[in-house]
């Protein structure tokens, strides 16, 4: 039953393919919109009846109608495509949803493409795609370091580069692991670990491992970078909140010609020793307003793990304000 000002929007679609890939199998991208923008949604056929506030059904009438022509465009929808839409309309009603996926990151394995899911994630590509060096700072699960990557993979595919280099700083989060067996690269594997599984899901496993063998795709501690100049590479440095300012010095001036250098962090879980000043946190300071460098600022609206994700960020920033 209706409640009391609201208001009803039908929606026909009249291309069978289309519809179906925008209302996903057994209609979960459709109860996602339901969810998301706090109305009621009914399909019938090809028809879909949007009812409840009128704010909440003028949203979910550009969006479905915006994604129905993407995907009759032959642009497939997956459930994290509809939520990073979702996510652009609830931020700007008047948002191109067309925009949002031409900017889209195709990654060679597969033609697949990595989406942006919110406003500060599309700027954050944006800034890769323009400036050589850019900051990616912000809570965690805000995909810093996967559109980095997807970036990367991206550029090395197309041969805008000769190589990728991952870089991140061995410093142990918050519990001693003791002496580790093995030889050095053994050792410092467990730290370089997230940066292996982000590019496995960037390609295929036996691809990813033939480009490592042969060093185009290079993973490797912070400390391995001094000494290096890196032309024609893509080069990421991730945890960039446990870099020393000596540290961070010394990567940034290892960039060489035709090179990118994307350096992501969040600053506040930072687990260098007492005493150690946080590179990142210092190239804040210092590099802010440099022509050709650029800074993006997360915020757990950003978050695109776990929606619980979300809550915990909020209930610790609560937390942390009230200690001060």
């Amino acid at each position: 039953m209706d409640k009391p000002g609201d208001v009803r929007e039908t929606l026909r679609f009249e291309d069978n393919e289309a519809a179906k890939s925008l209302l996903g199998e057994n209609g979960k991208h459709l109860r996602y919109v339901e969810f998301a923008l706090s109305i009621r949604a009914h399909a019938r056929g090809n028809e879909v009846t949007l009812i409840g506030p009128a704010e909440g059904v003028a949203a979910g009438q550009s969006l479905l109608t915006q994604l129905y022509d993407l995907a009759k465009g032959g642009i497939p929808l997956s459930l994290p495509d509809i939520e990073a839409a979702v996510n652009f309309i609830r931020e700007d009603p008047s948002q191109e949803l067309r925009q949002v996926f031409l900017d889209s990151v195709v990654v060679a394995a597969g033609r697949r493409r990595v989406v942006p899911k919110s406003p500060a994630q599309k700027q954050y590509v944006e800034m890769m795609a323009k400036y050589d060096i850019v900051f990616g700072i912000g809570p965690a699960g805000t995909g810093k370091t996967y559109l980095a990557m997807a970036m990367a993979v991206a550029a090395l595919s197309r041969r805008e580069v000769s190589r990728v280099v991952l870089a991140r700083p061995a410093v142990e989060a918050g519990e001693k692991l003791g002496f580790l067996p093995g030889d050095l690269a053994e050792k410092v594997n467990p730290y370089l670990r997230p940066l292996h599984d982000a590019l496995h899901d960037m390609m295929e496993f036996d691809r990813a491992a033939k480009l490592v063998e042969r060093g185009v795709i290079e993973v490797a501690p912070l400390a391995f970078m001094r000494g290096r100049t890196l032309n024609d590479a893509f080069v990421i440095l991730d945890e960039a909140q446990n870099s020393t300012s000596e540290q961070m010095k010394m990567f940034l001036t290892r960039l060489g010609y035709n090179s990118k250098a994307v350096i992501t962090g969040d600053v506040t879980q930072i687990d260098l020793p007492e005493g150690k000043r946080c590179g990142l946190k210092e190239a804040q300071d210092i590099l802010e307003g440099i022509e050709g460098i650029e800074f993006v600022y997360f915020t757990e609206r950003d978050v695109v793990r776990h929606k619980l994700v979300q809550d915990i960020i909020r209930a610790y920033d609560r937390q942390t304000g009230s200690s001060k």
